[in-house]
């Protein structure tokens, strides 16, 4: 059970030193000509100069957070909430240089099909996923490992859970913040492209082109990161808080007793879940393979094979772990509050991929709407997106109430509230794959950048049609 902690920081080393791989992987394969390479700088320059200014006004918030946390808590909750930020901060950053090196590759290699480009865009996004989620557990299990564990300080715990805020803190500004540029940007590009101009989409006669690809990077890469961040740590966070804010059986704030193996076990489960949806993780990025058709079900079935992989390699570890880690009669519940979060997580996508892929009906009647002209294709789109939330509403309700009763069978109420404990497990099921989710996550704006590189590059349109439909999966 010790072990768990030290199994954990582990394989965060080893998701680091893929996301390492990753790189010299996208780094080694060609950016294209000349005119690729100087679009792909300018995109990169620009998503640098708005990180820069976004990070320097964001530090003043986080020192300030950091002194109010230093007299509120304790000094070292101030350091633990710094670390933190900086790794949350600096995995949004390399992840959007990543990103902003990945786009050109990703176009140069659709020139020889799709088979050839997925992989370029996937690696450059794994570089962010495998990124976020090996530093935000790295960064966890150092926290706790060094002042739970190691100088068991006094209010431990609470220090710990300083680490999630301050990935939090700059979730808030690099989600928000790149959200406004991103759309500021994209609104504004199609406005005098478009509308005023009459020119396609990414055309290089419009000098907002590259702002537009820009925001791509800083606010569905760099910004989108900081989130997913947050919410990976936060979801180890939860349940640990959970057992040892509630003192139950004597467990103390400065450490753990010897004689306590129960509340071990509740405090180590969800990182060992951590542990082995890395794991899972890790080994699903590998089948992320597709052959040269554009065919947007063919693709969608490739890129998402590791996903799928990583998750029922989870399923079946979490199930080996409930038993293993928990000395009750009923250990298979909790197990169900995981995995039901974890099915959850795998729905919503499923449901969001529903609703805005060309492949389904919704975007086709929204696309037949536009005949008639763009008063009827608004209300489309709107009625559209509030019918599809009722779907993901239900799908977390019903999540919510498999975990209770899956944590309520296996501890019910005699040690702690054993429903609470479920939904709190279930968050981390929900994110227990986050490298590989990321991952896809990211490929999408490599794959928007490429588009806008093969068009600005004036490359064949059929390199164009390439990246139509890697992007339409993102």
């Amino acid at each position: 059970m010790d072990m768990i902690p030290y199994l954990a920081a582990a394989s965060a080393i080893a998701a680091l030193a893929l996301a390492a791989f990753f790189y010299k992987a996208v780094e080694a394969a060609p950016p294209g000509d000349d005119r690729m390479v100087f679009l792909m700088t300018e995109i990169q320059k620009g998503a640098r100069a708005f990180l820069y200014k976004e990070y320097s006004w964001v530090a003043i918030f986080v020192v300030a957070l950091a002194i109010v946390l230093a007299i509120v808590i304790a000094p070292l909750a101030a350091v633990s909430y710094i670390l933190g930020a900086l790794l949350s901060a600096g995995a949004g950053f390399i992840g959007m240089t990543v990103a902003t090196m990945a786009n050109a590759r990703t176009a140069e290699a659709a020139k020889s099909g799709a088979g050839k480009a997925l992989p370029v865009a996937f690696r450059g996004g794994a570089v962010m996923g495998f990124t976020v989620a090996g530093l935000a557990l790295l960064g966890l299990m150092f926290t706790y490992l060094l002042f739970v564990v190691w100088l068991e300080v006094d209010q431990a715990f609470e220090i710990v859970t300083a680490f999630g805020l301050g990935g939090s803190s700059i979730a808030l500004f690099s989600r928000v913040g790149g959200g406004i540029y991103t759309k500021a940007a994209d609104v504004g590009a199609d406005l005098v492209g478009k509308v005023e101009a009459g020119i396609p989409e990414d055309d290089p006669r419009n000098p907002a082109t590259i702002a537009d690809n820009v925001g791509d990077n800083v606010g569905d890469v760099a910004g989108m990161g900081a989130d997913l961040f947050e919410s990976y740590a936060g979801s180890i966070i939860a349940p640990i808080s959970l057992i040892a804010f509630a003192g139950a059986g004597g467990l103390t704030a400065t450490g753990i007793k010897t004689d306590q193996t129960d509340f071990v076990s509740y405090l180590m489960f969800p990182v060992a879940i951590a542990f082995l949806g890395m794991v899972a993780s890790i080994i699903g990025s590998f089948f992320v393979k597709s052959g040269d058709s554009t065919d947007s079900h063919a693709l969608s079935r490739a890129l998402h094979r590791g996903t799928n992989i990583a998750m029922g390699l989870t399923i079946i570890a979490t199930v080996i772990a409930a038993y293993m880690i928990f000395d009750v009669d009923k250990p298979w519940g909790i197990a169900v509050s995981v995995i039901g979060g974890l099915i959850v997580g795998w729905a919503l996508g499923k449901t969001a991929e529903y609703y805005t892929s060309d492949a389904f009906s919704p975007v086709k009647k929204i696309a037949n709407q536009s005949e008639t002209g763009p008063a009827t294709t608004v209300l489309s789109g709107v009625s559209t997106g509030m019918v599809s939330v009722a779907a993901s509403v239900i799908l977390i309700l019903v999540g919510v109430l498999v975990a209770w009763w899956g944590g309520d069978m296996s501890f019910g109420d005699a040690q702690i509230p054993g429903g609470i404990y479920g939904i709190a497990v279930a968050a981390i099921g929900m994110l227990a794959t986050t490298g590989v989710v990321v991952s896809v996550d990211a490929y999408g704006p490599i794959s928007d950048n490429a588009g806008g590189i093969a068009e600005m590059a004036h490359l064949d349109p059929s390199v164009r049609k390439v990246t139509d439909a890697l992007d339409s999966l993102g």
